[in-house]
């Protein structure tokens, strides 16, 4: 019997070794020209007990679920929500799977909505980068940049091409009036001071997305405990510590700054978020090439919001 249970741990050492290569944290693609991406961690593979925290399951929430296998080298994770079909009906329970093999450095999965009749939607998935740089006083400011020139686009181009573009440029304000395509900045950054000044219409909802990866929240909650989805936060991450928003119809200002993954958000006056970590990517996320300078992109497809006086200044 001994030596049956020895043989038997001799078998099952070399799988869960194979097994523990999916912990980690993965930046996901989507192949075939997708302007979104999509973040993993997965922790405790090769035990019993694996788990999975995903950005992108639903409305770019940071999921966790105990819905986690791993079997024969497939990684195998899911999300039960209810969701509407239709205007007018009760939801009903949605079951979206994900399954990923390792080949090579890389994830290779798919996604599906169970009984959906249409076909899983393919995904790359890498490992995310160690970035070194901290927010450590040694950094210097190099020149201010305009980001937008008050009259025209210049600088600028719709995220999603099969949407209707609806920004508009006038009197030194960006605006959109919401249910259209993002705008993303043509040149990118690395490590930045920005300026970002915003006026909302009543419950509007927008974003700012830095590097293309990281999504401040902008929208009108003023007066509401603070909270993971509110006014200033990192979406779904990290919460800002005070409420320091206005009301509806005034402007508004941030001054934020990215070094590497640290983080720190001043709103009209008030640090919200100081230097705090940046785990992965959060909704907006649509360059998932964490350790590459990205855009920025301001969020259109949600509710109307202007934008004015952008200035970036880049730190070395």
């Amino acid at each position: 019997m001994r030596n049956t249970l020895a043989l038997l741990l001799l078998c099952w050492c070399p799988v869960f070794a194979a097994d523990a290569d999916f912990n980690g944290r993965w930046d996901i693609r989507y192949p075939g020209g997708s302007d979104r991406a999509s973040w993993l961690e997965v922790q405790g593979a090769g035990t019993e007990s694996p788990k999975v925290r995903f950005v992108s399951a639903f409305n770019g929430d940071l999921n966790a679920t105990d819905e986690v296998t791993i079997r024969s080298g497939e990684l195998v994770f899911g999300f039960r929500n209810k969701v509407r079909r239709q205007p007018g009906q009760e939801p009903l329970e949605t079951h979206y799977v994900y399954k990923a093999r390792l080949s090579g450095a890389q994830l290779m999965g798919t996604s599906e909505t169970e009984h959906s009749g249409q076909a899983p939607a393919n995904w790359v998935g890498v490992r995310a980068p160690e970035i070194k740089d901290r927010d450590d006083g040694t950094w210097r400011e190099g020149k201010p940049v305009q980001l937008f020139n008050g009259k025209d686009l210049t600088g600028w181009a719709p995220l999603e091409k099969n949407r209707q573009f609806g920004w508009t440029a006038e009197n030194g304000v960006l605006k959109a009036p919401g249910g259209g395509a993002n705008l993303v900045s043509t040149a990118r950054f690395w490590n930045f001071r920005l300026h970002i000044e915003y006026k909302m219409a009543k419950d509007s909802n927008s974003g700012i997305g830095l590097r293309g990866r990281y999504e401040i929240q902008v929208q009108d909650d003023y007066g509401k405990p603070p909270n993971a989805h509110s006014n200033g936060s990192l979406y779904s991450r990290i919460a800002p510590r005070v409420e320091a928003s206005k009301p509806a119809g005034e402007w508004q200002a941030y001054d934020i700054t990215l070094i590497g993954r640290d983080l720190t958000v001043v709103l009209n006056g008030q640090k919200l978020i100081d230097k705090q970590v940046v785990e992965g990517l959060t909704a907006m996320g649509h360059d998932p090439n964490e350790g590459e300078p990205g855009p920025l992109s301001l969020q259109g497809d949600h509710g109307p919001v202007e934008f004015g006086n952008i200035v970036l200044t880049t730190l070395v």
